[in-house]
Protein backbone atom coordinates (compact mmCIF):
# COMPACT_ATOMS: atom_id res chain seq x y z
CA UNK A 1 0.00 0.00 0.00
CA UNK A 2 1.95 3.00 -0.85
CA UNK A 3 -1.17 5.48 0.96
CA UNK A 4 0.20 9.15 0.82
CA UNK A 5 -1.58 11.90 2.62
CA UNK A 6 -0.17 14.73 -0.28
CA UNK A 7 -1.10 12.28 -2.87
CA UNK A 8 -4.61 12.04 -1.53
CA UNK A 9 -5.61 15.55 -0.69
CA UNK A 10 -4.02 16.76 -3.92
CA UNK A 11 -6.78 14.19 -5.64
CA UNK A 12 -9.12 15.22 -3.45
CA UNK A 13 -8.69 18.61 -4.77
CA UNK A 14 -8.64 18.15 -8.67
CA UNK A 15 -11.80 16.08 -8.53
CA UNK A 16 -13.62 18.23 -5.85
CA UNK A 17 -13.20 21.25 -8.51
CA UNK A 18 -13.94 19.45 -11.43
CA UNK A 19 -17.05 17.52 -9.92
CA UNK A 20 -18.09 20.85 -8.47
CA UNK A 21 -21.17 19.35 -6.00
CA UNK A 22 -21.35 22.64 -4.07
CA UNK A 23 -21.85 24.64 -7.47
CA UNK A 24 -24.17 21.87 -8.81
CA UNK A 25 -26.44 22.63 -5.95
CA UNK A 26 -29.03 24.61 -7.93
CA UNK A 27 -29.16 21.56 -10.77
CA UNK A 28 -29.71 19.04 -8.26
CA UNK A 29 -33.07 21.02 -6.59
CA UNK A 30 -33.50 20.95 -10.16
CA UNK A 31 -34.13 17.76 -10.52
CA UNK A 32 -35.17 17.16 -7.60
CA UNK A 33 -38.25 18.84 -8.54
CA UNK A 34 -38.77 17.15 -11.75
CA UNK A 35 -38.45 14.17 -10.29
CA UNK A 36 -40.34 14.53 -6.57
CA UNK A 37 -37.35 13.25 -4.61
CA UNK A 38 -33.87 12.04 -5.69
CA UNK A 39 -32.05 9.19 -3.75
CA UNK A 40 -29.24 11.09 -2.31
CA UNK A 41 -27.51 7.15 -1.43
CA UNK A 42 -27.63 5.77 -4.86
CA UNK A 43 -26.66 8.38 -6.70
CA UNK A 44 -23.19 9.08 -4.21
CA UNK A 45 -22.48 5.14 -4.88
CA UNK A 46 -23.64 4.92 -8.65
CA UNK A 47 -21.10 8.07 -9.12
CA UNK A 48 -18.13 6.74 -7.08
CA UNK A 49 -18.68 3.19 -8.93
CA UNK A 50 -18.54 5.15 -12.25
CA UNK A 51 -15.44 6.60 -11.38
CA UNK A 52 -13.71 4.16 -9.35
CA UNK A 53 -14.60 1.48 -12.86
CA UNK A 54 -13.38 4.05 -15.16
CA UNK A 55 -10.46 5.18 -12.85
CA UNK A 56 -9.59 1.31 -14.10
CA UNK A 57 -11.25 0.04 -16.95
CA UNK A 58 -12.04 3.73 -19.10
CA UNK A 59 -9.58 3.62 -21.54
CA UNK A 60 -9.54 -0.08 -22.55
CA UNK A 61 -13.43 0.46 -22.13
CA UNK A 62 -13.60 3.39 -24.56
CA UNK A 63 -11.36 1.64 -27.01
CA UNK A 64 -12.82 -1.25 -27.17
CA UNK A 65 -15.98 0.70 -28.42
CA UNK A 66 -14.02 2.51 -30.52
CA UNK A 67 -14.26 5.63 -28.55
CA UNK A 68 -11.15 7.80 -27.43
CA UNK A 69 -11.44 10.19 -24.36
CA UNK A 70 -11.94 13.55 -26.47
CA UNK A 71 -14.90 11.70 -28.38
CA UNK A 72 -16.51 11.19 -24.79
CA UNK A 73 -16.11 14.72 -23.40
CA UNK A 74 -17.25 16.08 -26.82
CA UNK A 75 -20.07 14.17 -25.85
CA UNK A 76 -20.59 15.05 -22.07
CA UNK A 77 -20.14 19.00 -23.20
CA UNK A 78 -23.34 18.53 -24.81
CA UNK A 79 -25.25 17.33 -22.27
CA UNK A 80 -23.82 19.75 -19.50
CA UNK A 81 -24.45 22.56 -22.18
CA UNK A 82 -28.24 21.24 -22.73
CA UNK A 83 -28.61 21.50 -18.72
CA UNK A 84 -27.05 24.73 -18.40
CA UNK A 85 -29.16 25.80 -21.15
CA UNK A 86 -32.34 24.73 -19.02
CA UNK A 87 -31.21 26.50 -16.01
CA UNK A 88 -30.51 30.31 -17.58
CA UNK A 89 -33.74 30.10 -19.97
CA UNK A 90 -35.76 28.27 -17.42
CA UNK A 91 -36.97 26.06 -20.10
CA UNK A 92 -37.09 21.73 -20.13
CA UNK A 93 -35.33 19.63 -22.69
CA UNK A 94 -34.59 16.82 -20.08
CA UNK A 95 -37.83 14.85 -20.20
CA UNK A 96 -38.23 12.33 -16.84
CA UNK A 97 -38.78 8.79 -18.15
CA UNK A 98 -40.57 6.16 -16.17
CA UNK A 99 -38.86 4.98 -12.92
CA UNK A 100 -39.19 8.41 -11.06
CA UNK A 101 -36.24 8.78 -8.62
CA UNK A 102 -33.90 5.68 -9.40
CA UNK A 103 -33.94 6.82 -12.81
CA UNK A 104 -33.29 10.62 -11.92
CA UNK A 105 -30.44 9.52 -9.46
CA UNK A 106 -28.23 7.49 -12.12
CA UNK A 107 -29.05 9.58 -15.53
CA UNK A 108 -28.30 12.81 -15.22
CA UNK A 109 -27.33 13.56 -11.31
CA UNK A 110 -24.74 10.77 -10.73
CA UNK A 111 -23.63 10.58 -14.41
CA UNK A 112 -22.82 13.24 -16.43
CA UNK A 113 -23.29 15.63 -13.62
CA UNK A 114 -21.33 14.00 -11.19
CA UNK A 115 -19.19 11.49 -12.81
CA UNK A 116 -19.16 12.80 -15.87
CA UNK A 117 -16.76 13.78 -18.55
CA UNK A 118 -14.64 16.37 -16.84
CA UNK A 119 -14.53 14.22 -13.84
CA UNK A 120 -13.40 10.68 -15.75
CA UNK A 121 -11.04 12.09 -17.64
CA UNK A 122 -9.50 14.10 -14.87
CA UNK A 123 -9.50 10.32 -13.41
CA UNK A 124 -7.01 9.48 -16.16
CA UNK A 125 -5.09 11.95 -15.77
CA UNK A 126 -4.47 11.28 -12.08
CA UNK A 127 -3.65 8.02 -12.74
CA UNK A 128 -0.45 9.31 -14.52
CA UNK A 129 0.44 11.45 -11.33
CA UNK A 130 -0.40 9.30 -8.18
CA UNK A 131 -0.55 6.13 -6.75
CA UNK A 132 -3.90 4.39 -7.62
CA UNK A 133 -5.23 3.55 -3.67
CA UNK A 134 -4.52 7.15 -3.03
CA UNK A 135 -6.78 8.61 -5.99
CA UNK A 136 -9.33 5.47 -5.15
CA UNK A 137 -9.31 7.44 -0.96
CA UNK A 138 -9.94 10.98 -2.80
CA UNK A 139 -12.65 9.52 -4.67
CA UNK A 140 -14.22 8.19 -1.83
CA UNK A 141 -13.93 11.18 0.09
CA UNK A 142 -15.44 13.30 -2.50
CA UNK A 143 -18.25 11.04 -3.33
CA UNK A 144 -19.21 11.27 0.90
CA UNK A 145 -19.22 14.89 0.73
CA UNK A 146 -21.63 14.32 -2.61
CA UNK A 147 -23.62 12.32 -0.29
CA UNK A 148 -24.09 15.31 2.42
CA UNK A 149 -24.81 17.85 -0.72
CA UNK A 150 -27.39 15.85 -1.95
CA UNK A 151 -28.91 14.78 1.46
CA UNK A 152 -29.53 18.65 2.73
CA UNK A 153 -30.26 20.09 -0.53
CA UNK A 154 -34.18 20.83 1.14
CA UNK A 155 -32.52 22.66 3.80
CA UNK A 156 -29.67 24.14 1.67
CA UNK A 157 -33.26 25.10 -0.40
CA UNK A 158 -35.03 26.46 2.70
CA UNK A 159 -31.91 28.54 3.79
CA UNK A 160 -31.60 30.38 0.12
CA UNK A 161 -35.45 30.63 -0.49
CA UNK A 162 -37.19 30.81 -4.65
CA UNK A 163 -34.89 34.10 -5.27
CA UNK A 164 -31.82 33.04 -4.11
CA UNK A 165 -32.19 29.44 -6.05
CA UNK A 166 -33.09 31.39 -9.27
CA UNK A 167 -30.49 33.30 -8.68
CA UNK A 168 -27.66 30.89 -8.27
CA UNK A 169 -29.09 28.68 -10.80
CA UNK A 170 -29.11 31.27 -13.36
CA UNK A 171 -25.52 32.23 -12.61
CA UNK A 172 -24.13 28.56 -12.02
CA UNK A 173 -25.97 27.87 -15.59
CA UNK A 174 -23.73 30.07 -16.98
CA UNK A 175 -20.62 28.52 -15.28
CA UNK A 176 -22.27 25.16 -16.34
CA UNK A 177 -22.17 26.50 -20.00
CA UNK A 178 -19.12 27.80 -19.94
CA UNK A 179 -17.56 24.57 -18.57
CA UNK A 180 -19.24 23.13 -21.29
CA UNK A 181 -17.63 25.21 -24.04
CA UNK A 182 -14.17 25.09 -22.60
CA UNK A 183 -14.68 20.90 -22.45
CA UNK A 184 -16.23 21.33 -25.98
CA UNK A 185 -13.25 23.69 -27.48
CA UNK A 186 -10.22 21.54 -25.66
CA UNK A 187 -11.71 18.19 -26.72
CA UNK A 188 -12.65 18.82 -30.26
CA UNK A 189 -9.13 20.31 -31.54
CA UNK A 190 -8.14 17.25 -29.93
CA UNK A 191 -10.03 15.37 -32.77
CA UNK A 192 -8.84 17.00 -35.77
Amino acid sequence: MNLNFKEILAAFMVLFAVIDVIGNIPVIIDLRKKAGKIEPGKAAIISGLIMILFLFAGKSLLSLIGIDVNSFAVAGAFILFFIALEMILGITLYKEEEGGSLTTSVFPLAFPLIAGPGSLTTLLSLRAEFHIENIIVAVVINVILIYIVLRTSVKIERVLGPNGINIIRKIFGVILLAIAVKLFATNIKMLF
